[in-house]
């Protein structure tokens, strides 16, 4: 058995056909919006695209427990300056990073003299970490407060009180010139000892004192000693 052609059904169909792809040409997006290759380009096809918003997350400071940063040690010099008459040795300082955690040494010990310096583990007041993260959070002078100070000290006499050796400390700023009446001091304390990393990845917290490490108590008497300055800070 074998096919027989209508040559006018066929002739319909080709016609029907074509009338369907004539449609389908004339709808909108049915045909590429791709130039053709060698067809200019237009300034609609030029426009920029937009750059997509950056995150508005702040970056955190770089710490470091070997080197001072620049800003900070700027500020440590700036109030050096500024207390100088107060300040009666200028060869050495210390310097607080409490922009770092309290599981780096952020004691900064600096000779002026030749460039040099040693770091240190040293604790913040509890007033100034309320939930114990490690991280200072803020500053405050007030009495009662239990948090660290921000500005220049000057170091002073020796005594033996509850925390053992000690020394007193001088506030020299309006933001922590209640160090002497605080009773702010350096002292050691075990809960700044360097095996406080190894078992709670922080050390603890003061009362607002500078507390190192007990075995770090000695090269602090050494290195500082009475009439030098300790600067602390969040830069």
């Amino acid at each position: 058995m074998h096919d027989e052609h209508d040559p006018v059904r066929d002739r319909r169909a080709l016609l029907k056909n074509g009338l369907v792809l004539a449609g389908a040409f004339a709808l909108p997006g049915a045909v590429s919006a791709t130039p053709r290759f060698g067809q200019a380009l237009t300034s609609r096809d030029l426009r920029p695209m937009s750059q997509p918003p950056l995150p508005s997350v702040p970056a955190a400071p770089i710490t470091s427990s070997r080197v001072v940063r620049p800003e900070l040690l700027r500020q440590a010099l700036a109030a050096l300056g500024r207390h100088g008459s107060r300040v009666e040795r200028h060869d050495r300082i210390a310097i607080a990073d409490f922009a770092a955690p309290s599981s780096q040494p952020r004691f900064h010990l600096v000779d002026l003299a030749s460039g040099r310096s040693s770091s240190l583990l040293v604790s913040h007041g509890s007033g100034s970490d309320p939930d114990h993260s490690g991280f200072l959070r803020r500053f405050s002078n007030d009495f009662g407060s239990n948090a660290s100070s921000q500005g220049a000290f000057v170091t002073d006499d020796y005594y033996v009180g509850k925390h053992g050796r000690s020394q007193r400390l001088i506030g020299l700023d309006p933001t922590n010139d209640n160090a002497l009446g605080r009773a702010i001091v350096v002292h050691s304390a075990w809960y700044a000892n360097k095996d406080m990393i190894a078992s709670h990845g922080m050390l603890g917290r003061s009362q607002g004192c500078f507390a190192v490490g007990e075995r770090d108590l000695d090269q602090v008497f050494a290195r500082l000693g009475p009439g030098r300055m300790i600067f602390a800070a969040k830069v």
